[in-house]
């Protein structure tokens, strides 16, 4: 069965997949399996690709500054799969690096082509990353040098997710075949950010996988926070003293018979000494009004050798029996 399709975003190598957020032609069909049905609301990935958007400048900053380059981590889409259909994307071998993600259950996944963590090691060594690189797996120090790497981008990732959840991301192990990094169950929802990650002139699709069910607690959270019992006080006091000052504005204040119309030639022809006649009956009260709105009556009076205005009932509420 189809329907029209959602915004999608390259997925990098291998086919293309269904996307939650990014760009693509619109009315396009794609499958879609009911037995695994969209979980990602459209302000879960609202809240998702603000946190992944930090992530991306911040380690855009860490990239250029380590490896003494031109890089650029620049996000592409949002997506929400399988992890097995994840999996099925990648190529073999790639560079696949486990995280846990404490407090939270289950672990994370920051996966990019191999050629790209060779050429990281090349530029960190004082190399200009530009030779072909080998396609094996990393020597013990090479993965050295790569931890520190990802110990610096996994705590930038904590740090732009911290209005969604407060997570200490530790490095848990790097794979090179795709179908041995047991980052959740084949059958698990995961969502994978799609980024284009660039060093000097490599370029290549890198992916930032996090557990659903770990995150959808606090997603939900963070679009539609709840306001802390302190922060509600707060507010009420605000609404309080707002209240109080209005109450204290000055506001200018009329009294007026019922407005008289005139021609413009009569208004041009007056001269002292003419009587204009007023259409306001004569046991009619007063408009009392501001800003030109009416908001009560009046009765003319006087105060203490003044003129006043005594506040009456409103024609309607006389005439009414209720």
């Amino acid at each position: 069965m189809t329907r029209p399709e959602m915004p999608t975003a390259p997925s990098g190598p291998g086919p293309q997949s269904p996307a939650v957020g990014g760009r693509s032609r619109r009315g396009a069909p794609r499958t879609y399996d009911f037995r695994r049905p969209t979980k990602l609301s459209r302000e879960h990935v609202r809240v998702l690709q603000i946190a992944q958007e930090a992530f991306a400048r911040q380690a855009t900053t860490v990239l250029t500054t380590m490896l003494r380059t031109g890089a650029r981590l620049e996000l592409l889409g949002i997506e929400q799969h399988s992890y097995d259909d994840y999996v099925a994307t990648l190529p073999k071998p790639f560079f696949l690096s486990t995280f846990t993600i404490e407090p939270l259950a289950g672990k994370g996944l920051l996966a990019y082509p191999l050629d790209l963590a060779m050429a990281t090691v090349d530029h960190m060594l004082g190399g200009s990353g530009a030779a072909q690189q080998p396609e094996r797996p990393l020597t013990t120090m090479e993965t050295t040098i790569t931890g520190q790497l990802l110990t610096r981008l996994l705590q930038e990732f904590a740090a732009a997710f911290t209005h969604v959840a407060d997570v200490r991301p530790v490095s848990d192990g790097i794979e090179y075949d795709p179908a041995l990094a047991q980052a959740a169950a084949g059958s698990d929802t995961v969502m994978v950010a799609r980024f284009t990650l660039s060093l000097g002139t490599r370029e290549g699709a890198a992916s930032l996988v996090l557990p659903f069910s770990s995150f959808a607690p606090a997603l939900s959270d963070a679009a539609s926070p709840q306001l802390s019992e302190s922060a509600q006080r707060e507010r009420q006091r605000a609404a309080e003293a707002l209240s109080e000052r209005l109450e204290l504005v000055p506001v200018d204040v009329s009294v007026r018979f019922t407005p008289l119309e005139v021609s413009s030639e009569d208004l041009l022809s007056l001269t002292v000494g003419d009587v204009l006649l007023l259409r306001h009956p004569r046991d009619a009260p007063l408009e009392v009004t501001t800003n030109d709105v009416t908001f009560a009556h009046a009765i003319a009076s006087n105060h203490r050798r003044r003129l006043a205005a005594a506040i009456v009932p409103t024609p309607s509420a006389v005439k009414d029996p209720a």
